[in-house]
């Protein structure tokens, strides 16, 4: 009810008043906006069919028709074209304030980059990361394209901060979150305050300090996330990797994230062995240098910068499972 009365006041010389509350109401709910996209979606197909009738040569309207259907029939055309201008209204409204004003941020391998944001927000970028920031009078959006973000937003009650990372939608007021891109889902860490979250056909979820969850495009997972554990996923911030029992293949996969030439298993008995130890990003070789001083690994360089990581058969180092925690 409420769209239509809303598509009714487009339809009639909407004022800039009118159009700002439209987009304000669109951009209150993602099931708004999914609303107006398959209205837009219906008119589409509606008029591909038009051009279809018209392609086989039906015959007039008049011969097929009495007079009362005509105007019947005629005057649901108009209502009709008058829904599909309205839609059409909406959309270039929606266009504009979400292409305009966009400011891209990204980092480069290796590097990790804090920006201040006009509303007194900061993002942190982890490397080889990019996103997208937008603010309006009503809303302050951020979309993540690739990489790990972290947050620390400025509390504004009236402008609610959304990140839209994939198919989720993370809103907060006042808070601090993490999110993370993994291959097939998305990681979220809330640090401080409370966040909802949207994915899809999925519910909306309530997600606090001290806990996570694990986002798919039709399902977010819950978790309660230890202390221990919430420092280990953001120690990025400080630019430090911290291990706790990884295994080795598990451990390289994190260090690659901020070399341009990767760590390489090169023996299937490396890749089960753990590790643990806090390190800078910026310093792996400090990582490999305790791997061959505390387990049976033996660290090749490559001519192009990589490492590879093969197993070193000496019996009084086979048994250390962990190497010393700094």
């Amino acid at each position: 009810m409420e769209a239509a009365r809303l598509l009714a006041r487009l339809n009639s010389d909407p004022t800039p008043q009118d159009e700002d509350e439209i987009c304000a109401w669109i951009e209150a709910d993602p099931r708004h906006g999914v609303a107006f996209a398959r209205a837009e979606a219906a008119w589409d197909a509606a008029e591909r069919l038009k051009s279809a009738a018209a392609e086989v040569n039906l015959p007039p309207l008049e011969a097929i028709v009495s007079e009362e259907q005509q105007r019947r029939l005629s005057r649901n055309i108009m209502i009709a074209a008058g829904i599909a201008i309205a839609f059409f209204i909406v959309a270039a409204i929606v266009t504009i304030r979400t292409f305009s004003g966009v400011d891209r941020y990204e980092t480069a391998v290796g590097q990790i980059r804090d920006v201040a944001l006009a509303d007194g927000s900061t993002l942190h970028l982890n490397s080889n990361s990019e996103a997208e920031v937008r603010f309006t009078d009503i809303g302050r959006k951020v979309r993540v394209l690739k990489g790990e973000a972290s947050f620390d937003v400025a509390h504004d009650k009236g402008r609610p901060f959304d990140v839209e990372v994939r198919s989720a939608l993370i809103r907060a007021v006042g808070t601090a979150f993490n999110v993370r891109m993994r291959p097939s889902v998305v990681e979220l860490t809330v640090t401080q305050g409370t966040v909802t979250v949207h994915s899809g056909d999925s519910g909306l979820e309530k997600v606090s300090a001290g806990s996570g969850a694990v986002i798919q495009s039709r399902s977010i997972d819950l978790t309660h996330l230890s202390p221990k554990l919430i420092d280990q996923r953001t120690a990025w911030r400080d630019q430090m990797v911290e291990l706790d029992g990884e295994t080795i293949e598990q451990a390289a996969s994190e260090f690659n994230r901020y070399r341009r030439a990767p760590i390489l298993i090169g023996d299937a008995r490396v890749s089960s062995l753990r590790v643990g130890g806090r390190f800078r990003v910026s310093d792996s070789r400090e990582f490999l240098s305790a791997l061959q001083l505390s387990l049976p690994i033996r660290a090749v360089n490559g001519e192009d910068g990589s490492v590879m990581l093969l197993y070193r058969d000496e019996p009084d180092a086979a048994d250390n499972a962990m190497a010393p925690s700094e």
